[in-house]
């Protein structure tokens, strides 16, 4: 069994660019206000929602095991 993530938006943070869902369509969506919110907060891990919370140019996205690790952003 995979690890299971949980995933969130800082929706302060967020600036609706959309590149989220386009890079992980079934992960994140936009709501009216154009803002980004993960479709399953609790997920198993996944290599799109990764790359989506990699690329989203104001790093609003943070992924962490269910355990509490941090998998993104990496912790310096």
């Amino acid at each position: 069994m995979g690890d299971r993530w949980h995933v969130e938006v800082d929706r302060s943070v967020c600036i609706g660019s959309g590149m989220c869902v386009i890079t992980a369509p079934g992960g994140f969506s936009l709501d009216s206000a154009r803002q980004s919110h993960p479709v399953d907060p609790e997920t198993d891990a996944n290599e799109k929602v990764l790359e989506a919370a990699e690329g989203c140019p104001v790093e609003a996205i943070t992924i962490t095991l269910t355990s509490g690790e941090v998998v993104f952003p990496p912790e310096e």
